[in-house]
């Protein structure tokens, strides 16, 4: 019975350090460079399991034996995970970077040059693989300061957002 109560306790330790399965894409044109600028907040431990899972290894994110590898792993699992169209027109996407922030990563993508878009259709299928609760909210900002937002999950991985 004691080893019953020490697991409950453990297990709600558990469900209060990382309750939930979300991400956040924010995707904004850039007037100045007509590219549209991605920026992605990713938990780092459910990315870890996403990656090994994508790549059939164990990934250590924040230690790696070798960060080029890891670099080139992040880059293929975010291009085959997120795709983006304008006008019915594919969006290549280009992997910039990443920074680690506690508990959470922001990664980078620039789309190459592309017109002002008036709507963007978008699929995020992030962890969608490893977690059935995951949920993907993805922002995009148009002209104005607050953005047109969505979620996306497990069976509705694309969406559309349009300026007006």
């Amino acid at each position: 019975m004691q080893q019953f109560y020490l697991y409950m306790i453990s297990l709600g330790w558990l469900v209060f350090a990382h309750p939930f399965h979300i991400s956040l894409t924010e995707i904004k044109w850039n007037a100045e460079t007509e590219h549209l600028e991605i920026s992605q907040k990713i938990f780092w431990d459910d990315l870890e399991i996403g990656l090994g899972d994508f790549h059939d290894e164990s990934i250590d994110f924040l230690n790696p034996s070798n960060k080029d590898k890891l670099n080139k792993q992040i880059e293929s699992y975010l291009k085959e995970k997120n795709m983006i169209w304008i006008a019915d027109k594919t969006v290549p996407l280009n992997f910039i970077g990443y920074e680690v922030e506690e508990d959470a990563a922001w990664f980078y993508l620039e789309s190459e040059k592309v017109n002002e878009p008036t709507a963007v259709k978008i699929k995020n299928s992030l962890l969608l693989d490893d977690f059935p609760d995951q949920k993907n909210v993805v922002q995009v900002y148009f002209e104005s300061k607050s953005p047109k937002s969505i979620i996306l999950g497990k069976g509705k991985e694309i969406g559309i957002l349009k300026k007006n």
